[in-house]
């Protein structure tokens, strides 16, 4: 007879890097249904993959909302079509998320830079090249202020 692998919270723990009390929120949020054996859960396969994708979803900056939604449409479906669009629309929104905040970092990256060749020819002595700086730091602003 055939009997489904299942695992114990400290297993999934253990195996995925995480605390017993972050897969009981889980479970809170509806992203895990683990059975009972009298007080204590027992998650099947289908448990640990929903968990794997939710732990991958949090990585991809997806909300618990976003990753409980995606689970929802796989429950059972067989024509994966209208879940495979809406998760490339999740992706596409989190990929223009992305972007957008690695063009703000490496805006203030660019600013610290200015800044700190404002200070160094400050430091030296260098009115010129402080001036220089101070100046191209007054261009990126605008810069940032018009785009």
């Amino acid at each position: 007879m055939f009997s489904e692998q299942t695992y114990t919270i400290t297993e999934l723990a253990r195996e995925f890097g995480i605390t017993p009390r972050a897969i009981r929120f889980y479970e809170d949020q509806g992203l895990l249904t683990p059975g009972r054996a009298g007080r204590a859960r027992v998650y099947s396969k289908a448990d640990r993959t929903r968990l794997k994708l939710t732990l991958r979803g949090k990585r991809l900056g997806l909300s618990l909302a976003e990753i409980g939604e995606l689970l929802g449409m796989y429950g059972g479906v067989q024509d994966s079509l209208p879940q495979l669009e809406r998760f490339l629309r999740v992706l596409a929104e989190r990929r223009a998320s992305l972007e957008q905040q690695r063009r703000d970092v490496e805006a203030v990256l660019e600013e610290i830079d200015m800044i700190e060749r404002q200070c160094q020819a400050l430091l030296g002595d260098n009115a010129e090249g402080a001036a220089a700086a101070k100046a191209e730091l007054a261009r990126c602003i605008d810069r940032v202020g018009t785009g």
